[in-house]
């Protein structure tokens, strides 16, 4: 995370008064405990805006055993940044946070605290301690993470389960006493919980909703833009592998299993590549924990056959509304996915993990299984198709959905002892990722059959059981193997047509002809559906996908298409003409011209 900073003095801090443009009535702290957390706080903040009266600070714990990205994220927060021991001696009237790492009880102000998943569901012992000197600050004290297992030493020693994270008097009465002034909860459920096993909490209670899930109902509308953002083409299915983190997920390899190492080149070569699109969303804390460059070098093969990483701060909830259907374990997110209707296939159940009563894990305990050792495409399939959504998930997420903008900000406001503004409370509109082509390096098997103009394509990263008709293996011209480029029937390039760098398409192609003598075709894709293919026996033609018919397939499998009808005997009349490349995803027209 690097060092922490040095005590700041504006807007608070020593002569803070001199150096102010203006004063502020109240002071509201955001506690970020690591990057999970952090992602819940930045749903609050336009809680605040437009707000003359308030002044926001942020600081970071440093309780996590996961550091790395926060410093990235209290950077794009943009506040002014208050370091650990500056904060606990700052007065505030409010301070926030979405875990109960870190001394929170030391810290002077209100205090309220959220939760950073889907309510409340994991047992975790509580380690180390809130009182100052008493060892809380030394590495690995009080730092241990919901979900991480269940071998706290107190439970086990307890003779009994595991406290439930935030719901337990282990959490809310470090001292014997209440130390949270509001405690958010999302549903009358968890408060029943709570009223169980530690009523003293209860009056701190408040029921206020989901601001994460609200965000997602809100942005419902737009999964075509989200499906487009992430490159998903017309007919496509996206499917989306989530794991929390923890030995027992899906990414991990605890509890004598190791599921993914051996699910994920299956799924490149078992799912027609045209058919579908695969994506990942993985819990901050693998990212971090393990860093983004070795989770990419982990997955550098699943990437280099389709796999997106999606963003697992800004743009998970946009994969997860653009799922068609998700792999996914006992995290929030495979709950979140099912609220919303989505189906899911669990790998992972966690068991021990959850709390029982949580619906979370009734939910594990009744979601259909993916069977990792069988056919995986007609299981995906059937977990499509024969999907009734389940009313109960989004019944218990929250009980007061798109909400949650005004309870959080009425409770906030009501802490601070302050009247609230008068516009309505309102979330920020999840925003559209940039825009996000498939890149596909590895070497593609491709089936065709034709009749006349209309040509079955198959495409997929390995050879799938059951393979049909005529085959031809296309080749990247970047793939990691360069002797893949001695045997490819089909090299392919992605490149603007003025790129000074490869000549252009008709350079590129004719010069991939001259280096590779077994290339019967060359195919340089222009753009998202057109492509310049040169064919070593019958010339050069441009490609494109047919205007007004709906033709949304990757310009290389028109040109696959195109190689395997010319092979049939096909040939280009000076008018041109259109075929259609029939993949996982529909019929697909597009037209061939001759060039030069």
């Amino acid at each position: 995370m690097g060092p922490e900073p040095l005590a700041i003095r504006v807007p608070v801090g020593e002569g803070s008064r001199r150096w102010t443009s203006r004063s502020t009535r109240r002071r509201v702290l955001l506690v970020v405990h690591n990057v999970t957390s952090a992602g819940r706080l930045m749903d609050l903040v336009p809680l605040f805006h437009d707000d003359f009266r308030v002044q926001l600070l942020v600081t970071s714990t440093g309780s996590s055993a996961f550091q790395d990205g926060v410093r990235d994220l209290l950077h794009e927060l943009r506040l002014p940044e208050l370091p650990w021991e500056q904060a606990l001696s700052t007065p505030v009237d409010l301070a926030i946070s979405a875990s109960f790492g870190g001394e929170l009880d030391l810290l002077q102000g209100n205090l309220s605290v959220l939760s950073h998943g889907v309510g409340y569901t994991k047992r975790l012992a509580k380690t180390g301690s809130r009182e100052p000197g008493a060892g809380s600050r030394e590495p690995g004290a009080g730092s241990r993470e919901p979900g991480a297992g269940t071998s706290g030493v107190q439970g086990a020693e307890a003779g009994g389960p595991e406290p439930t994270f935030g719901l337990s008097p282990e959490w809310l009465l470090p001292d014997g006493r209440p130390f949270v002034d509001g405690l958010v909860l999302s549903h009358p459920e968890q408060l029943e919980r709570l009223a169980r096993v530690c009523a003293e909490a209860v009056p701190s209670a408040v029921l206020a909703g989901d601001p994460c899930y609200d965000r997602m109902l809100a942005a419902r509308p737009y999964r075509d833009r989200f499906r487009r953002a992430l490159g998903v083409r017309g007919g496509q299915r996206l499917v989306v592998l989530n794991s929390t983190w923890n030995p027992e997920g899906l990414f991990g390899n605890g509890g004598g299993r190791d599921v993914l190492p051996g699910l994920l080149p299956r799924l490149a070569a078992e799912l027609p590549l045209d058919g579908y699109h695969l994506a990942a969303v993985l819990h901050p804390n693998i990212w971090y924990g393990h860093g983004p460059g070795q989770i990419r070098a982990w997955l550098d093969r699943a990437r280099r056959d389709g796999l997106a990483l999606i963003d697992p701060v800004h743009a998970w909830r946009q994969a997860l509304l653009a799922a068609d259907l998700v792999l996914g374990d006992f995290g929030a997110v495979s709950y979140y996915a099912a609220a919303l209707g989505t189906p899911v296939l669990l790998t992972a159940d966690g068991a021990g993990v959850l709390d029982a009563e949580a619906p979370l894990a009734d939910f594990v305990r009744h979601a259909p299984r993916l069977d990792p050792h069988a056919p995986l495409l007609p299981q995906v399939v059937r977990g499509i198709e024969a999907h009734r959504p389940d009313p109960a998930p989004a019944g218990f997420v929250t009980s007061a959905p798109g909400r949650s903008a005004g309870l959080l900000r009425s409770h906030f406001y009501a802490l601070m002892d302050l009247p609230e503004p008068t516009a309505p409370a309102s979330l920020e509109p999840l925003p559209l990722p940039p825009y996000t082509p498939r890149g596909v390096t590895s070497p593609l098997h491709v089936r065709t059959r034709a009749e006349g103009t209309d040509i079955v394509v198959e495409r997929s990263a390995g050879h799938p059981p059951g393979a049909f008709g005529d085959a031809h293996l296309a080749v990247h011209e970047e793939t990691r193997r360069p002797e893949d480029l001695d045997v490819a029937d089909v090299i392919t390039r992605d490149g603007r047509a003025d790129d000074p760098r490869l000549g252009g398409p008709g350079t590129w192609t004719a010069e991939v002809l001259r280096l590779h003598p077994h290339c019967a075709t060359a195919v340089y894709v222009t753009g998202p559906d057109t492509c310049v293919v040169r064919s070593r026996a019958h010339g050069t033609f441009l490609l494109a996908a047919e205007a007004g018919a709906g033709a949304d397939a990757d310009p290389a499998a028109y040109a696959s298409a195109l190689h395997a009808w010319l092979a049939y005997g096909g040939t280009v009349p000076a008018r041109g003409v259109v075929l259609r490349a029939h993949t996982g995803g529909g019929a697909h027209p597009f037209r061939v011209e001759t060039s030069g």
